[in-house]
């Protein structure tokens, strides 16, 4: 079994899903958030502006700013409604249209009438966007908050700005315990820049698709066809024979995580190629890959479906 990162026809093209201007609380023009991804070899972008009434609830056009080796994705980082801390959603919602109705949410704190958290995140769904629970660490998210959205493609797993700002980048533990009762859900490491700190150009998305459009990303991110990182390249991936095959860029480490303390590691150097067992992972339903390399940058698959 090969994931569709790997079996689909394409290329991969890198990405950063989660971005911000000063349309809302960057400090960029968003022409400049997107030359400065460009230039540091960037295929795509989603400037993913608050979607908040004290910024005019903005989609930012990015239109402009594509050409025939770069294109954007229209996307904002959708607020509504309290978390049981008190505190408003964060979704990120990659694929908008541009006349998304904005909800009852004039600032960045809970007002009474407000659509929940859930309720949003479906709404975009609905409206053809990529939907990921964003930084549940850095939320002070509850594993019942987190189930509570029903309609995620995704959890945001890894945050550089959060590792950057306050040492809480981390979505690992709600996804796997999301995954282990069953749920559907794909990951997403991202920069959550606002180029007020060094936030930018930390973590990634590779997106297997046939072209560099909208439409073509789009749609792979949907599938689940694409993997995260911060450098190391995930060349290939399968399960054969109760065995995981990986193929990769040169790293040090390689681990395979599953249900509960199930997990597998092989260190070394100058990894190339692996071949790992599988049967730590009997009562598993799900898997996934890290790969670490010698400066310590990871990159992750997402989850696969597994029967032993």
């Amino acid at each position: 079994m090969i994931p569709v990162a790997f079996s689909n026809p394409g290329k991969f093209y890198r990405g950063n899903l989660h971005t911000h201007s000063n349309k809302s609380d960057g400090c960029l023009e968003p022409a400049e958030v997107c030359r400065r991804y460009k230039a540091e070899g960037y295929d795509f972008i989603a400037l993913t502006d608050h979607f908040i009434g004290m910024y005019g609830y903005p989609i930012t056009d990015t239109a402009p700013f594509r050409d025939d080796t770069f294109t954007t994705l229209l996307g904002a980082e959708l607020h509504s409604g309290a978390m049981q801390n008190g505190e408003l959603w964060h979704i990120l919602a990659v694929g908008l249209p541009s006349d998304f109705q904005p909800p009852n949410a004039p600032h960045f704190l809970p007002v009474t009438d407000q659509e929940t958290g859930p309720e949003i995140a479906r709404r975009a769904v609905d409206a053809g966007a990529f939907v990921a629970i964003a930084h549940p660490q850095w939320s002070g998210m509850t594993l019942e908050d987190a189930r509570s959205i029903t309609s995620a493609h995704a959890v945001e797993t890894y945050n550089h700005g959060c590792a950057v700002g306050c040492d809480r980048p981390d979505g690992f533990h709600t996804l796997d315990l999301l995954l282990s009762e069953g749920r559907k859900l794909n990951l997403i490491a991202t920069d959550d820049a606002h180029f007020t700190e060094p936030d930018h150009f930390g973590a990634w998305v590779m997106v297997k698709a046939t072209e560099n459009t909208q439409e073509a990303l789009l749609s792979a991110l949907k599938q689940g066809a694409y993997y995260s990182s911060q450098g190391p390249e995930l060349k290939t991936l399968a399960i054969e024979n109760d065995q995981i095959l990986i193929e990769c860029s040169s790293v040090a480490t390689v681990i395979i995580q599953g249900h509960g303390c199930a997990a597998l590691a092989q260190h070394g150097h100058s990894i190339t190629k692996a071949t790992l067992p599988l049967h730590r992972f009997a009562n598993s339903s799900w898997i996934r890959v890290t790969l670490i390399d010698a400066a310590g940058k990871r990159a992750w698959s997402n989850p696969i479906e597994y029967v032993a």
